[in-house]
């Protein structure tokens, strides 16, 4: 007591004297006695193992998330640690799929922290952001009969259409890349065909990536898609906008806020801007369509777009257009850089690509629903497992009764956490698990539960991404077309690996997966 009243009395003498120099040493005293607390045995992660920085600041994690190593760097606790380790002040992850039910699904799973608001669109916090599950309820009431197995199905020419456009812009890239320096970037062609294919089913107008390079070599619209020979496609800047997000994403929200509008001022991307302006004009358009969808809707011919459907439920303007920005974002993002994993395997390994194919072609023409097909169902179970489209953390709140794992408590208000990373990669569930291995998922291999449970690419319970059934049926039909069509003849890996940023959604070093045409 006598040390605070000293102390007190010296605050006190320096307020008079400079008020300034008192408010900075106020603040100093209270991050430093913050930070002793943090890592001292009254905090209630104490017993958490974990190196002494992340006990102390959030700085570790931040700094971590920004550079896009953050898996890694997590993934380094674990080995040193044990499957769970503290990642901040007030942060934890566990390295074990036997908590996933506990944490994503049972009564709902924990709720989503405040920073998920952080990918908030134009204002708006989307099915994915939204951090309150009536909100989110709501929005998702509205709009997942567009993702049942029936809807899908009746959908199916449109994602055959998507995917006949990717297969023979593949073969144009090819024949291109022939006379320029051999190499294909297969990413930006998958995201083409995954914005095509969501836009076409779910927004009824197709946005027509996988057409851009023909529009750009007839001169019609390069302030659009930019010079002829470029096999980028107009969004692509805008999605990888969204994807930096998650380079600082872990930040208090006026933090991210503030980050953003300063970045934004000091270092304008005109190229971005451009992008964005390509997509807010296209979802004009789907806005106003979906309108006079909603107006002519009879009993025989409802309106049934997703932005008819959230138009009916009586959201704004304004709202349907950002939740179908985060559509066209999420849905091109994951699915294009699924797609381009797979492609990227199947020339490194060309006797899977060929025990594929022989798979699909014995269907013959009529082959049935691709789903029931145990070998291509190999391929993109493997293919998701490897992706690593979100690798990092899963976050969420535990909540008011605590959490309990083996002998450790995790209070309510903990940040917890699994990630896709830590778990599609356990040596401990999947043997060799850097390796693309079809082979471990079919019948014949008796794949054990521990590897069905641990698989989460699309994350897990009631927050799971609300398009997977979508996603999985994309690459149901794109996959078996280029099997069919022998897409991929004469094309080989670039590299080893594909080597990514780790941020929430992966970005690709360099924005390339490339493809040499042998």
């Amino acid at each position: 007591m006598g040390v605070m009243k000293q102390v007190t009395r010296a605050l006190a003498s320096v307020a008079h004297d400079n008020p300034v120099i008192a408010i900075i040493l106020v603040v100093v005293i209270v991050i430093v006695a913050r930070s002793v607390y943090r890592g001292s045995r009254l905090h209630g992660l104490y017993a958490v193992p974990g190196p002494v920085i992340p006990r102390l600041t959030s700085t570790w994690l931040n700094y971590h998330a920004f550079i896009a190593d953050e898996c890694t760097a997590v993934h380094r606790l674990h080995e040193k640690y044990g499957p769970i380790v503290r990642t901040g002040p007030n942060s934890v992850d566990i390295a074990d799929g036997a908590v996933l039910d506990t944490i994503y699904m049972e009564k709902g799973g924990f709720l989503k922290p405040e920073f998920y608001r952080n990918f908030d669109i134009d204002g708006h916090a989307t099915i994915f952001t939204s951090t309150d599950p009536s909100y989110r309820a709501l929005r998702a009431k509205a709009v997942n009969p567009l993702f049942s197995t029936a809807n899908l199905r009746g959908g199916a020419s449109l994602l055959a259409a998507s995917s006949q456009g990717f297969t023979e812009r593949l073969r144009r890239e090819t024949a291109r890349a022939k006379t320029a320096d051999g190499k294909v970037n297969i990413l930006a062609l998958t995201r083409g065909f995954a914005l095509d294919s969501l836009t076409s089913y779910l927004l009824r107008r197709r946005y027509g990536a996988t057409d851009e390079d023909i529009v750009k070599q007839n001169g019609e619209a390069e302030s659009k898609s930019g010079k002829a020979g470029d096999s980028s496609m107009s969004a692509s800047s805008m999605v990888d906008s969204f994807v930096g997000v998650g380079k600082s994403w872990y930040l208090p929200i006026w933090a991210f806020q503030t980050y953003e509008r300063f970045m934004g001022t000091i270092l304008p991307d005109p190229q971005v801007d451009q992008s964005m302006a390509c997509v807010d004009t296209f979802l004009k358009g789907v806005l106003d369509q979906a309108k006079q969808e909603v107006a002519q809707e009879t009993t025989a011919q409802p309106a049934t777009s997703f932005p008819a459907r959230l138009l009916k439920a009586g959201f704004s303007d304004s709202e349907v257009t950002a939740q179908c920005k985060d559509l066209v974002f999420a849905g091109t993002d994951s699915t294009a850089m699924n797609l381009a994993t797979i492609c990227f395997m199947l020339c490194k390994h060309p006797a899977v690509y060929q025990a594929l194919r022989r798979e699909i072609l014995a269907q013959g023409p009529s082959h049935p629903d691709p789903s029931s097909l145990p070998y291509l169902q190999a391929v993109i179970r493997e293919g998701l497992r490897l992706s690593m489209a979100n690798p990092t953390r899963l976050p969420r709140l535990v909540p008011a009764a605590g959490f309990r794992y083996g002998d450790y408590f995790l209070p309510q208000g903990t940040v917890v956490s699994c990630t896709p990373f830590e778990l599609h990669l356990n040596g401990k569930v999947f043997q060799d698990p850097q390796e693309f291995k079809p082979e471990r998922w079919l019948d014949d291999a008796n794949p054990s539960e521990e590897m069905k449970r641990d698989m989460i690419p699309f994350g897990r319970g009631t927050r799971q991404c609300i398009a997977r059934n979508l996603a999985m049926t994309e690459l149901n039909t794109v996959v078996s077309k280029i099997a069919a069509q022998n897409a991929l003849e004469g094309l080989k890996n670039v590299g080893d690996r594909i080597e990514i940023g780790e941020w929430f959604n992966s970005y690709v070093l360099g924005h390339k997966i490339e493809l040499y045409v042998d």
